[in-house]
């Protein structure tokens, strides 16, 4: 069981690392735990330490995001370097929300090492999860960006969508980015309409998930269709069809909050 903290203990001794190189994770592959690399392991392999960030504790033992210079060479036959979509639905789910969390601080770390506001070099608050000018005092806290991810049905049917962004023939739910202003469910009606031409109504919240490409935070729903013929946005839909439950295309797994969203309404239906 994963426990978030935010103030590390004296000594990383026994602790687990999930390292990573230019923004991929990386995974030992002679190892049960794939992507937690003990802290003698890391120090036995003499990687090139650039950031270090506590993330918690796994299971009692304290956890670290790191990362290592970019031109150290890994041995092929041991490790195995790629995004988080390598993990996903490969370990377990907290694990995964582990790693992304991981990504996320140290990629807010290398993008806040100067101040914005000044230019004078920020450093990490010891006692919050903070990015500090000492300076101007700006402070700089983990980006979040919300998101509404919607399962639109009607009846037996799902509405599911195929992106040009997709790996392969997926099928998936409907998102979009909160705008400034707006409510979650503002938000929902507008994304839909725009996305597919459809109106939907019945919003009912499921639930969120954090999903880190790169740094989102997904709030669930399910929406009944209200009217309207499906019209893409060519620029964000390639294809979104009516699927009966029964007879559904690819679609995401169950580790992400879109598989969820499907298998929960596929399994109401069905009791």
């Amino acid at each position: 069981m994963f426990r978030p903290d935010n103030i590390p203990p004296e000594s990383t001794n026994g602790g687990l690392h999930l390292v990573f190189q230019k923004g991929e994770l990386i995974s030992d592959m002679r190892s049960p735990d794939v992507c937690l690399i003990p802290d003698q392991q890391l120090v036995s392999s003499r990687w090139p330490v650039l950031r270090r960030q506590f993330l918690g504790y796994w299971h009692d033992r304290s956890c670290y995001a790191v990362e290592i210079d970019a031109a150290e060479h890994l041995d092929p036959m041991q490790y195995q370097k790629g995004s988080l979509y390598l993990i996903l639905g490969r370990v377990d789910e907290q694990v995964f929300a582990m790693a992304g969390r991981a990504l996320q601080l140290l990629a807010w770390e290398q993008d806040h090492q100067f101040c914005g506001r000044c230019g004078a070099e920020m450093r990490l608050d010891e006692q919050e999860r903070a990015m500090r000018c000492a300076p101007c005092r700006t402070v700089m806290y983990p980006r979040i960006a919300p998101c509404i991810i919607v399962l639109v049905t009607r009846g037996e049917e799902l509405l599911l969508a195929n992106s040009p962004n997709f790996r392969g023939p997926m099928y998936s739910t409907l998102a979009g980015f909160i705008e400034a202003g707006e409510s979650a469910e503002e938000t929902l009606v507008r994304e839909v309409r725009e996305e597919v031409g459809l109106e939907v109504c019945n919003l009912r919240y499921f639930r969120s998930q954090s999903w880190p490409f790169p740094n989102q935070l997904m709030l669930g729903y399910f929406a009944d269709y209200d009217s309207g013929e499906i019209v893409c946005d060519p620029a964000e839909i390639s294809d979104a069809q009516w699927f009966h439950y029964s007879n559904l295309p690819s679609i995401p797994p169950p580790t992400s909050i879109s598989g969820q969203l499907i298998h929960h309404y596929i399994n109401n239906l069905r009791e």
